[in-house]
Order: structure tokens, then sequence, then C-alpha cells
């Protein structure tokens, strides 16, 4: 299989939503998970996925037929504690979660044989997606640093959206392409603010740390992008939400897609912003048209951000700056 995207997702969860449209209530369950709505977006694109995970339990049973029936190639670590999921009520039209079950953290034994498994597949794939745990206690960030080390020494090149103590694991080792957000970036300590300077001098340090390609989403604002050490703003049209959730996701898969085709990073920059710009606009995250992306990815402009600092500024300059002093 050439050309392809691996996808490690170590904790898929089940996804239980109750909706009603019209009279009667529905119930909606699908495979879901940071990793798993990636591998769909890949699809939607037309890239082939493999798709390696670890599932266990009730819910374990449950997810392995939904998984196999959404079209990814599926490598299966069975493991003995349960998998996670969560239920939703979007009855009333925004999502109300009703319970959510993390699920357990995998055993030393089972993490060995889904690194194995998922680092075989990985050797064989274009591009390679590292999805994050739903809670960072389930999987140990080292792991993601010896993924990244071994994937990177052996010519995959590794795409992930991670954030915490995951992502410094891989910066270690070295990266082609993250994506986080101005948010995580805060949580994490890189920022203490969400003024574009800032965010920029973040993207330059990601670059510096080891993340060769860096893409900063910003909410409502244009996402900014850090390729071949110069910094654009991501400029696209504004289409009205109707789940906010999944651009991120979205935009991730759009880069590791066109990238495993053999396309230039900027342009998969693009597709990425335009898959992420799609997905908001309908209810199944991970979701979209092919033709619809497509057609959006020539809206969609990378403009060269303005005042990009050219030397490294303290973070005691930063703070007067934004005093005004």
């Amino acid at each position: 299989m050439s050309g392809h995207v691996m996808v490690f997702a170590p904790t898929p969860r089940l996804t239980v939503t109750v909706d009603q449209p019209s009279d009667a209530p529905e119930l909606h369950l699908h495979p879901g998970g940071q990793g798993v709505w990636q591998a769909r977006m890949v699809m939607s694109l037309g890239v082939d996925v493999v798709l390696c995970t670890a599932l266990g339990g009730e819910i374990g049973q449950v997810l392995e037929p939904l998984l196999v029936s959404e079209g990814v190639n599926l490598k299966v670590v069975v493991r003995d504690s349960g998998s996670g999921g969560y239920v939703h009520d979007r009855r009333e039209g925004s999502r109300q979660e009703i319970v959510d079950v993390p699920g357990q953290p995998l055993s030393r034994h089972e993490l060995d044989e889904l690194y194995n498994l998922a680092l075989g597949e990985g050797l064989r794939a274009t591009v390679s997606v590292l999805s994050g745990p739903n809670e960072p206690s389930l999987v140990p960030a080292d792991l993601y640093r010896r993924f990244a080390a071994d994937l990177g020494a052996n010519g995959s090149r590794v795409v992930v959206d991670l954030c915490g103590e995951h992502l410094d694991a891989v910066l270690d080792s070295g990266v082609f392409f993250l994506k986080i957000s101005h948010e995580e970036l805060i949580a994490d300590g890189r920022v203490d603010g969400e003024e574009e300077e800032q965010l920029t001098r973040a993207m330059y340090d990601l670059h510096a740390g080891g993340a060769e390609n860096v893409v900063v989403s910003r909410a409502d604002k244009p996402a900014l992008a850090l390729v071949d050490g110069e910094v654009f703003e991501v400029e696209m049209p504004r289409l009205e939400a109707a789940d906010p959730r999944g651009a991120g996701d979205s935009m991730t898969a759009g880069v590791a897609a066109v990238v495993a085709r053999g396309g230039d990073v900027r342009t998969a920059i693009r597709t990425g912003a335009a898959a992420g710009a799609l997905n908001v606009t309908r209810h199944g995250l991970g979701t979209g048209r092919l033709d619809s992306i497509t057609g959006l990815v020539d809206r969609v402009r990378l403009v060269p951000a303005g005042n990009r600092p050219q030397e490294r500024t303290s973070p005691d300059e930063l703070a007067d700056r934004a005093a005004g002093r």
C-alpha cells in the first residue's frame, strides 16, 4: 500500500449521541476520539488509512465492528481492561454531557504490543499521525517520544496534534508537522496570552525544539502557520458552524492526507484549513465531502504575517511590550 497514512489511536471511544431532529428521538452510536476523527477525514480526502488501536471490554467489542464499517484497515491489540466512551444529549440543539467514561490505562504488556504493531505499520506508511489519548494518564508520554524517534529515523513523516507532556516528548525526537491551539499553548505555559507576537514567538520556539512545520489554531481568528521559517495567517471564508468541534483534527488529517500523496506543505495546510472549516458545518466529527473540500481549497490563502520578529525576544521583553513599557 503506497501513499497511505498510519493513524496511531491508542484509546478510541464509543460515542453515544441522543438527537431529535423531528418528532421522535434518535440514538447514534459511532467510534470516536481524536485518532478516529483524523482517520475518518483522511479517508474523506481519498487516502487509505491503517488505524492502529487497542480495544477491550464490552465497549471494545462494540467499537471493533463499528471501526471496520468505517472502511479503515484496522489493526487491533486486544486489551484486558475496558475502552472508554461518552453519552451526549443533543436534543436541545447544543451538546450536554450525560456521562464520560475515560477507560483504563493500558498495561505495560498492552503498550508493548501496540507499540510494535503501530511501529511496523508506520514504517510502511508515508505519513504517521500520532493522536493523543483521551486522558493523558492512559498512555505514557515516553511512548510518543520513542515512536517519533523510531519513525523519524527511518524516513516516515510524523504528524501530531498534541499538548502537555506528550508534546514535550515528541519534540525531543522531532516531528514533521505540529498542530496546536492557542488555548493549549496557554495551558502549557508556552505563552501567557493570545497576542500574535507571543504566539509567533512560541511557534519559533516549537520549531527550534523539534517541529519542522507548525500551525496554531486561534478559535474564530485565522490560524497561524510557520513554514520554511516564515509565518503566515491562514485566511479563509467564514462558514456558519453546526458543531464547532473537530476543526483541529480535520486540519491535522488534511495535512497528513496531502503530504501522503506527495503534496507540498503549503498546499497541505490550505487543504487542512478547508477540511476543518467544512467539518464544523456538519454534525459528524471528522466528516466532509472531497469535492466540497477541494472546491474550498482555492479560497484559502496563506498571507505573510506582519511584524515577524527577526531576533529572539525574551519573555521579559514581551511582557514589557504587552504592558506598553
